[in-house]
């Protein structure tokens, strides 16, 4: 992969699944068909971002039943059954933790770099968030009677898939954490004994992740539950400037960080950030029906610029298109707002340089 340009244009994560590729999915097919058709699905999906002009592509996460129920692919100890909560498909840990054959998230990006030239792009989910999600009191007591021993034991099977990534050759892998944005409303904060502790495990728990790993871009997510307008659901809000000190004590190069949505807070916390982190800049809403012009999206990022250099931003929707199995988003929609993001990123270029 070439050097990547000024304001590089990328996706956070997830792209919408067609019905074909979902159905596909929950089929019993033979391990060799369905590979053949999952592969030839995400070569579709590469080339829709390839030609909307993006810099760095995932694979949309086709592959994936769930985007942290991919969890259970690398550990034994869940269980896959129905929350009672909402009656969506739930994956929750019921025994201990214990290794699979590692590599299914590193084995996404090695395909991924085989068929495109760009820059590519690996999601991995937070400990921390997958102990808000995956941890039950009722059905995970036994094993793990305290949610953050379950945590902790997730920080290894995560690293060794971390470790993979970097051998793959993946650009830049991203760990997505909502569960440290839930420390910015002051309504979840009131919930917790302690915000300060609890959101320090957090960055601790990605700290032990990725410490001690070089030679590729380590990524944090910032989502504070902007994909939860793609499924209808109340969003959490509040600007950043509770989590400043656990953000700036991130082990990490890159943060990315939402600003469509109303309650997003001030840019200028750009200012109490670490000097040295890149900036994925939130430019592009992923709410259904709203495309946002390339001139509404030069227009945040000059926003940004006040406070950071050009060459620390990264131009990249708020969130992943397709957060959650319930979503439902149209693909073209998708790929219009990518064409108008890259075209964005043009724009800047011939403004601030190369």
């Amino acid at each position: 992969m070439s050097k990547l340009p000024l304001f590089p244009a990328s996706v956070i994560g997830s792209i919408p699944r067609p019905q074909f590729v979902l159905d596909l999915i929950m089929a019993e097919e033979e391990p060799e068909d369905y590979q053949e058709k999952m592969e030839a699905a995400i070569r579709y999906n590469v080339a829709m971002q390839e030609h909307a002009g993006l810099d760095i592509l995932t694979d949309g996460e086709w592959g994936r039943k769930s985007y942290i129920g991919v969890i259970a692919e690398l550990a034994h100890g869940f269980e896959e059954s129905i929350n009672p909560a909402d009656g969506r498909p739930w994956t929750v840990v019921t025994e201990k933790l214990s290794p699979k054959t590692p590599g299914f998230i590193a084995r996404e990006a090695t395909f991924l770099k085989s068929i495109t030239r760009k820059g590519i792009k690996s999601t991995l989910p937070s400990p921390a968030l997958l102990g808000e999600r995956m941890w039950d009191k009722e059905v995970s007591s036994r094993a793990y009677p305290n949610r953050d021993d379950f945590v902790r034991d997730c920080v290894p099977i995560l690293r060794k898939e971390l470790e993979l990534l970097q051998k793959a050759g993946a650009t830049i892998v991203q760990i997505d954490d909502p569960h440290l944005c839930l420390f910015v409303d002051p309504e979840v904060r009131k919930t917790f004994d302690n915000p300060e502790k609890a959101s320090d495990f957090a960055v601790d728990m990605v700290n032990q992740m990725v410490d001690g790993i070089d030679g590729i871009k380590l990524a944090v997510h910032l989502c504070k539950r902007a994909g939860a307008r793609v499924r209808g659901e109340k969003q959490h809000e509040g600007g950043y400037g509770p989590i400043i000190e656990q953000l700036n004590n991130l082990k990490v190069h890159h943060l990315t960080m939402e600003f469509t949505a109303p309650g997003s807070g001030d840019m200028a916390v750009f200012k109490e950030l670490r000097e040295d982190f890149e900036i994925g800049l939130g430019c592009v809403s992923c709410t259904p029906g709203q495309v946002d012009t390339p001139e509404v999206i030069v227009a945040r990022v000059k926003q940004a610029l006040v406070f950071l250099a050009p060459e620390r931003i990264h131009l990249n929707p708020d969130c992943g298109f397709a957060p959650g199995s319930s979503a439902k988003v149209e693909m073209d929609e998708v790929y219009q707002k990518l064409k108008y993001e890259a075209e964005a990123s043009r724009l800047l270029r011939e403004e601030f340089g190369n």
